[in-house]
């Protein structure tokens, strides 16, 4: 038994010391695991972050990248960038929607609140065709990529609760900053095989904030990251306050359930 347990111990640190080196060399280093106000079950989002993000995702990410799953209006709803309601409809306005009228004939019109954010591209080939690789949608890239944390930290987030949620978000912020080598604008420290279709899309002073926050590649990367993050769970604060409310309501279930049955079989021997 002992010898089965002494090699069983062999091979967990045989992992944990080649995890780090299997990552480095299929993926590039793992990202560094970062702060934010979002994480944990009592995290809300930074409305004056996520608010700078949408600016930073306008004004550069939206040149490439769609944002289709995402209404106008759901920028002004409670829990998001909580645009006023004439803001919504002014940003709306700024892009032309192809609808049909009364008649069935394709028209152009104004956006609405209602609308959706419009694809860029008819399809991945047209969208090729431009860039040469077609850009991702942008409006579930914050849960749609992650990365392996290595040995234990991995199992920890196969356990309800403990799961660590922000993979997607710290990967993003690797990845804008990850453009190190200034004579190869493709080059990317993060992304596998480091080679990316995306040259370096972020510069100091290219967004201008403002509210006096850093006008930095630094922090544009952590505010657009939080920005997409809100934009593929818009709905994260409601859930995490549904969670809580469960959570109290079956402590207080379970407290009610001992007493009576204590009370009901008190004189039972």
């Amino acid at each position: 038994m002992n010898r089965f347990k002494s090699i069983f111990v062999a091979v967990a640190l045989s992992a944990a010391s080649l995890a780090p080196a299997l990552a480095a060399e299929t993926h590039g280093p793992v990202p560094a695991r970062l702060n934010w106000s979002f994480a944990g079950p009592f995290g809300t989002f930074d409305r004056g972050q996520i608010q700078r993000g949408f600016r930073v995702y306008r004004e550069v990410c939206a040149a490439c990248h769609s944002l289709s799953l995402l209404s106008f209006r759901n920028l002004g709803e409670p829990g998001g960038p909580e645009f006023s309601e004439g803001q919504v409809k002014a940003l709306a306005a700024d892009y032309k929607i192809k609808d049909f009228d009364d008649k069935g004939e394709p028209v152009e019109r104004e956006g609405r609140p209602a609308d959706r954010f419009p694809k860029l591209f008819a399809n991945a080939e047209a969208a090729a065709a431009t860039h040469g690789a077609a850009p991702p949608d942008l409006s579930v890239i914050a849960k749609a990529r992650s990365y392996s944390r290595g040995f234990p930290l991995f199992l920890l987030d196969a356990l309800p609760g403990m799961a660590y949620q922000e993979h997607g978000v710290d990967y993003i912020v690797a990845l804008l900053n990850g453009y190190t080598k200034a004579d190869d604008p493709n080059w990317n420290e993060y992304y596998p095989g480091h080679a990316i279709k995306m040259g370096k899309p972020l510069s100091d002073g290219q967004v201008d904030y403002t509210d006096g926050s850093p006008k930095t590649v630094a922090q544009y990367s952590r505010d657009v990251s939080a920005f997409l993050m809100w934009a593929a769970e818009p709905h994260l604060e409601q859930r995490k306050r549904t969670g809580l409310n469960v959570m109290i309501f079956l402590i207080v279930f379970a407290g009610l359930l001992y007493f009576t049955k204590k009370r009901i079989w008190a004189d039972a021997h």
